[in-house]
C-alpha cells in the first residue's frame, strides 16, 4: 500500500444505526449530555446507497449530536429507519467492526450514580476501574441497543488532551 498524498484533516462524524430513535436520545442526549444539532429525514432508495445497505430501505431518519461547540470535534450521527426492522447485533471489543463509542467525563462517580439510577446496564461491575499506571477510570455501560459506551475520566484533565495513550508523546 502506498502513502496517501492528501492528509486527512479530521474526523468529522461516527454513525451508528439504532431501533428507535426516541431511546437512544433519551440516552446519548439526556443521560450522556450531548446536544441535538440537527435533525432530517433522508431517502436512501438510489443515488448509490445500496451499495451501503444490506437491504434495500425507503429512507432513514437522523440525529446529528455532538459533545462540545468545537467544529474539530466529530459529530455522533445516530440513525433509525422508521418503520423497518434493522439487521445484526452490536459487536463486543474483540470482534471485527467499531466495539464501542469512548468519551472522557469530569465526575465519572456521578455519572455511574446517574447510570444506574436511571436503570442502565453495566458492561461488568458497575464499580469504575483503573488502569495500571493509575492515570485513567474506566466504566462500561451498554446503550439501549446493546452497544458498548466506554467513559473515561483521566486524574490529570490535561493528560486527556495532550497524551492519550493512543497518541504519540
Amino acid at each position: 500500500m502506498t502513502a496517501r498524498k492528501q492528509p486527512i484533516i479530521g474526523m468529522s462524524h461516527l454513525g451508528i444505526c439504532v431501533r428507535n430513535m426516541e431511546t437512544s436520545l433519551a440516552f446519548y442526549r439526556d443521560l450522556v449530555g450531548m446536544k441535538v444539532v440537527k435533525e432530517e429525514n433522508q431517502a436512501v432508495d438510489g443515488a448509490g446507497w445500496e451499495h451501503v445497505y444490506r437491504g434495500k430501505r425507503r429512507g432513514r431518519r437522523i440525529c446529528y449530536l455532538e459533545y462540545n461547540d468545537d467544529p474539530a470535534s466529530p459529530v455522533l450521527v445516530v440513525t433509525e429507519h422508521v418503520g423497518e426492522a434493522v439487521l445484526g447485533t452490536p459487536i463486543l471489543l474483540d470482534e471485527i467492526g467499531i466495539s464501542h463509542l469512548s468519551f472522557s467525563v469530569p465526575d465519572l462517580d456521578g455519572l455511574t450514580k446517574e447510570m444506574l439510577a436511571a436503570g442502565v446496564k453495566t458492561a461488568g461491575p458497575p464499580d469504575v476501574f483503573r488502569e495500571a499506571d493509575g492515570v485513567v477510570r474506566t466504566v462500561f455501560f451498554f446503550d439501549p441497543d446493546g452497544m458498548v459506551v466506554q467513559f473515561d475520566h483521566y486524574e490529570n484533565p490535561d493528560i486527556a488532551k495532550t497524551e492519550p495513550k493512543y497518541k504519540k508523546k
